[in-house]
């Protein structure tokens, strides 16, 4: 038994693997949503076993097995060579997790990145959907602990031949970040996510203090390192987002994570971005995203649509 108009999706992070069962009314219809511990700690097999335990616990409430799943990963899958790379759950890297999973749970398995299931969901159930349902590019950032990006093209997400399609986080930007651990200099992820700003702003003080404080102490005024940060943020940002408007041009650029609730990106960061962009106008809309935490799993659901 089967319903091709259910969508069924699992979110699996770093602490978490989160399932989904979308009904044909999609945000108004979820039929089952529930999570369990990733236990990445457990090694390999154990997030297998994990993953295999909450499909049973979808099939049991849906009172069948679909055909097909859809799992969004803190990693990407290398289509030449099958297997996990630049997992943040390292037990992951290196592993055909596709295969695996395809073999212990008897399913087709569809995978991307959790910056692409993002930009997925916000594509077809999110802001995107909402303000600009013409758009046909779009490009999903997340500023977060990382920085990453996907990249959806007329309602699908775009891996590329190596798996990389829209890996922004990783794109030379300014030599003050330093190295990174992808092995280069410079990353745009060592300058603009939140541990890095952090760094940034303990080396102008001594002290450690976290990104939601930091914000706080600019927007209070008084702060010169505080200012400092918050205008590294959104000078670089700009300069980082005219790269990906003058490759892609795209319709729509949604900025998710933690970084990405900082008002000023939207202002001065946008300001920024009209400096460095090869157009004498900027028309690209940059907006927050509208399904939170939730986007990451409605995106792994919709792999299979």
């Amino acid at each position: 038994m089967s319903n091709k108009e259910h969508l069924w999706g699992i979110d699996l992070g770093g602490t978490k693997a989160e399932g989904v069962v979308l009904g044909p009314g999609r945000l108004e219809d979820i039929l089952f949503r529930d999570r369990l511990p990733t236990g990445a700690e457990n090694g390999y097999d154990f997030i297998l076993n994990q993953i295999k335990i909450l499909v049973s616990m979808m099939e049991k409430q849906l009172g069948y097995r679909p055909e097909r799943l859809g799992i969004g990963t803190p990693g990407t899958l290398d289509p030449g060579l099958g297997v996990m790379k630049g997992c943040n759950s390292e037990c992951m890297n290196g592993t055909h997790m596709k295969e695996d999973l395809e073999a212990l749970l008897q399913l087709q398995i569809e995978i991307a990145n959790d910056a692409n299931c993002f930009a997925l969901a916000e594509t077809r159930m999110g802001v995107v959907k909402q303000q600009f349902p013409g758009a046909k590019v779009v490009y999903g950032v997340i500023m977060g602990t990382g920085v990453g990006g996907g990249l959806v093209i007329n309602n699908h997400v775009i891996n590329g031949l190596q798996g990389i399609a829209g890996e922004w986080g990783h794109n030379f930007l300014d030599e003050s970040a330093g190295p990174c651990y992808c092995g280069k200099s410079g990353c745009v992820e060592k300058v603009l996510s939140g541990p890095d700003l952090e760094r940034y702003y303990r080396s102008l003080t001594g002290n450690k203090v976290i990104m939601k404080d930091i914000y706080a102490r600019y927007k209070a005024g008084g702060d010169e390192a505080a200012v400092k940060t918050i205008n590294r943020l959104t000078h670089f940002f700009g300069l980082a987002t005219s790269v990906l408007i003058n490759i892609l041009d795209p319709d729509v650029i949604v900025i998710g994570g933690g970084v990405g609730n900082i008002d000023e990106i939207y202002t001065d960061g946008v300001e920024s971005l009209k400096k460095y962009i090869f157009n004498h106008r900027l028309d690209t809309p940059i907006v927050k995203p509208l399904l939170g935490d939730s986007a990451g799993v409605f995106g792994a659901a919709y792999l299979v649509d």
